[in-house]
């Protein structure tokens, strides 16, 4: 598996998520086997069904999760000013709308809470700019100019 970039924040979050499948959700899915089993026959038991494909589902998200954090990289933003990267907060203006993006790695990406992974168009075009340029974003509804006001 490759490096995973992470900042901080999803560090720390991923962790918290592997802890709650070991430790709340894998016992959960343990008991609910348990008790299906006293159901009697398994070739038609539902609930059995059910609790072995949560299981599965459960042992699959821990497995990636360890592999996710094995391989991580923790980035931290660089200090306000500086050239754009990963971890970076930067507010652009683009055709008079003021948008604000955190740059993030693919695994933490969220666009509806203003994180944007560092291989989207709009993270591509602004890595490495600083405060003031001006960057032309090629998107899939076309291109777009916009500028850098703040990086934090």
């Amino acid at each position: 598996m490759t490096e995973i970039i992470l900042t901080n924040e999803g560090l720390e979050k991923l962790k918290k998520e592997l802890d709650e499948f070991k430790n709340v959700k894998r016992p959960e899915v343990r008991e609910r086997i348990k008790r299906a089993k006293e159901f009697g026959d398994l070739s038609e038991n539902a609930e059995y069904e059910d609790a072995r494909n949560e299981q599965s589902f459960t042992e699959g998200r821990i497995q990636e999760l360890e592999e996710t954090l094995k391989n991580a990289k923790v980035i931290s933003g660089g200090t306000s000013g500086s050239t754009i990267s990963i971890g970076h907060t930067v507010t652009m203006d683009c055709s008079g709308e003021k948008s604000t993006y955190q740059i993030v790695g693919a695994t933490e990406s969220d666009p509806l809470q203003g994180k944007i992974s560092s291989e989207s168009p709009i993270a591509k075009a602004i890595l490495g700019k600083s405060k003031g340029e001006k960057v032309a974003i090629q998107t899939p509804d076309g291109s777009m100019e916009c500028k850098i006001l703040e990086v934090k």
